[in-house]
């Protein structure tokens, strides 16, 4: 495990800052220059006070990196958080974990008490990190909401996304913080999905084409009833999102 106190967590400000969280996207998605993110966005996220937050080990490379832009909902200022980045070498040893941990902090620090992002529902280890590790919450479902993908992670699907909503002063995050066992209410439904989807290319004997369409239904009729993804919990063989009201 990576000692926490050798990675400093500071904001990205400069322009070989940004560069390095760009060389970073080809790094982590593998993307064709088409797809990722140019450095202007990077300056202009932390000009118009977004948040641009990097990890860096003690030799000070960039090992990591979240990227957020200010948003609105009517009247409401939020953040989009559109990106967070770990090296495949530094993950797994809680390092996105504290980049968004310190999104929270900056946000109170300004008042702003949501941020959103979205998450692939297929990506079952972000589903887990973001319920369990975050305390968000999901009530929507956007398809295609990128449309299709260079990075290979994306199979050449449409690339479907669940909405997290993580309220950053709630009960359950504020629990969290504190090292408290998440709270939940209770169940009303679950929707499985098998843990080596990625390596099998099919979920529950359909290929995965045809279960992102079971899948896409199953999340929009739940959210069409009021019901939101409030958990996550694993098996041997499945994750399975768990919604209540």
């Amino acid at each position: 495990m990576i000692d926490h106190s050798d990675i400093e967590i500071r904001d990205c400000v400069s322009l070989e800052d940004f560069a390095h969280c760009l060389e970073l996207q080809r790094e982590v998605w593998h993307w064709a220059d088409l797809d990722l993110l140019p450095l202007r966005s990077f300056v202009v996220a932390h000009k118009i006070e977004g948040q641009v937050i990097g990890a860096f080990d003690t030799s000070g490379q960039l090992i990591g990196f979240c990227l957020a832009v200010p948003a609105l909902h009517g009247k409401e200022v939020y953040l989009h958080s559109h990106m967070l980045a770990v090296l495949p070498e530094y993950r797994q040893h809680g390092i996105g974990q504290c980049l968004k941990w310190e999104q929270r902090r900056n946000a109170l620090a300004r008042g702003i008490c949501l941020i959103e992002w979205t998450f692939d529902p297929f990506e079952l280890k972000n589903a887990r990190f973001n319920l369990e590790k975050l305390g968000v919450i999901v009530r929507r479902y956007v398809p295609n909401q990128y449309g299709i993908s260079s990075s290979p992670l994306h199979r050449g699907l449409p690339t479907d996304r669940l909405v997290a909503e993580w309220w950053l002063d709630s009960p359950r995050v504020v629990a969290l913080a504190k090292g408290e066992t998440l709270p939940r209410g209770e169940i009303s439904q679950r929707i499985s999905l098998p843990l080596d989807l990625a390596e099998t290319g099919s979920a529950h004997g359909q290929p995965l084409a045809d279960f992102q369409l079971t899948l896409r239904q199953q999340f929009q009729e739940a959210f069409a009833k009021g019901l939101a993804v409030i958990g996550f919990e694993d098996s041997e063989t499945e994750g399975t999102y768990l919604l209540g009201r």
